[in-house]
């Protein structure tokens, strides 16, 4: 296997300039995240017609020319579950990805297994198997065997191979635009996740009152602020179930603190002071500032009626060559029912009633629940043996 290995700003420089000519440039990264606050980048392979290359960022710690060029409108750009790719490419760039387009997502729009692994989808499409020698590899250390060089460009040497044929798919069913906007709409949750507040992920802290989820939110951008400067994970600095504890007892007393089972650990015992004055900024903020409570379960969602619709998203997306784990699931079923049969001012317009779900299945949804269509069994030797007809 023939490669190129970058391993300095010049030759970076250098790989990039020419790859920008490329129409197509296939991906994928390895890295690490089970101890630091951000996953930590090892290792970027790049495939495209006329390059195969490592490039490696414990080498070179500036690779913002390579997002810079991933985040360039022009090209198309494959990677598989691009999840931490696109967090990667916001980190080092500030944009998403431009012009992405995921062989794991695509292959749930073509009616394939979704979510896949990169292995089922190689063995499908390109009828390979991949190795799995390296699975547990710490891609951190150095140096990397060519054993693991090798193992890491597998996954990116059939990328566009495998794009040539899911695309081709995604025309012949007219999904185009469809995987573009779901592209668009997970790579802005992962700019999400960076860019805001995530304190309501806390958990546990669902059912607490406004001014305990204020302590929580105070408590919340501490620990932020503390994982980032010890650049660890953020529950290693103080733990979800703590943060609830100190919330329901709002106490800015030391000594109580202390005595709450955990807080003694050593690491939290010089930090009593900023935890203090985290609760302490909480207690301060007028009411009119706290944050609300998140709506209790409606009662007009009736659990049996939620069962029938979530039943009938694989049907709908079976007679649609969809994979139904893209469509949505039980919890958004739960949604858009509130949101027909309950209305409220401030609610947002359910996902399953926008974009290409709207279409498919928020409209079908609506016909269901004014009797305008019924469900039989079409076929009982069939894997989707039900079928919509009308009323």
């Amino acid at each position: 296997m023939q490669y190129e290995s970058i391993n300095n700003p010049e030759q970076l420089q250098s790989f990039c300039d020419n790859i920008s000519r490329e129409p197509v440039i296939a991906f994928d990264t390895e890295f690490v995240s089970e101890d630091t606050y951000r996953p930590e980048l090892c290792l970027v392979q790049v495939a495209t017609s006329q390059h195969l290359a490592i490039i490696d960022p414990k080498e070179i710690p500036d690779t913002k020319i390579f997002w810079d060029l991933l985040a360039t409108p022009g090209r198309t750009v494959i990677a598989h579950a691009a999840r931490e790719e696109s967090r990667f490419c916001y980190r080092y760039s500030g944009k998403p990805i431009a012009g992405l387009f995921d062989t794991q997502l695509a292959a749930g729009f073509v009616g394939m297994e979704y979510p896949a692994s990169l292995a089922t989808l190689v063995q499908k499409l390109v009828n390979k198997t991949l190795p799995k020698g390296e699975t547990r590899t710490d891609w951190s250390r150095r140096p990397l065997s060519e054993g693991q060089i090798r193992y890491a460009l597998h996954d990116v040497t059939d990328l566009i191979e495998m794009y040539d044929q899911l695309n081709k798919q995604v025309n012949n069913l007219q999904r185009g635009e469809w995987l573009q906007e779901e592209s668009e709409r997970l790579q802005q949750k992962v700019i999400d996740g960076e860019t805001k507040e995530n304190w309501r992920r806390v958990s546990g802290a669902s059912g607490l009152k406004p001014r305990q989820l204020e302590m929580i939110r105070q408590l919340w951008k501490w620990r932020e602020q503390e994982a980032i400067l010890l650049n660890r994970l953020p529950k290693r600095v103080l733990r979800d179930d703590l943060m609830v504890e100190l919330a329901r007892q709002g106490t800015t007393n030391q000594q109580k603190i202390r005595n709450i089972r955990g807080m003694e650990r050593r690491g939290l015992q010089d930090k009593y002071g900023e935890i203090v004055k985290a609760i302490q900024t909480a207690l301060n903020t007028p009411d009119d500032e706290l944050p609300r409570r998140p709506r209790g379960t409606r009662r007009v969602v009736s659990p049996m009626l939620s069962q029938f619709l979530s039943t009938s998203i694989a049907c709908i997306s079976r007679q649609h060559k969809l994979a139904p784990p893209i469509v949505g699931n039980a919890e958004d079923v739960r949604e858009l029912l509130g949101y027909e049969l309950d209305k409220r001012k401030h609610d947002l317009t359910p996902a399953l009633l926008q974009g290409w779900r709207g279409e498919i299945v928020g409209k079908t949804f609506r016909r269901i629940l004014d009797g305008e269509l019924a469900i039989r069994v079409a076929d009982v030797s069939e894997t989707q043996p039900l079928e919509f007809i009308d009323c």
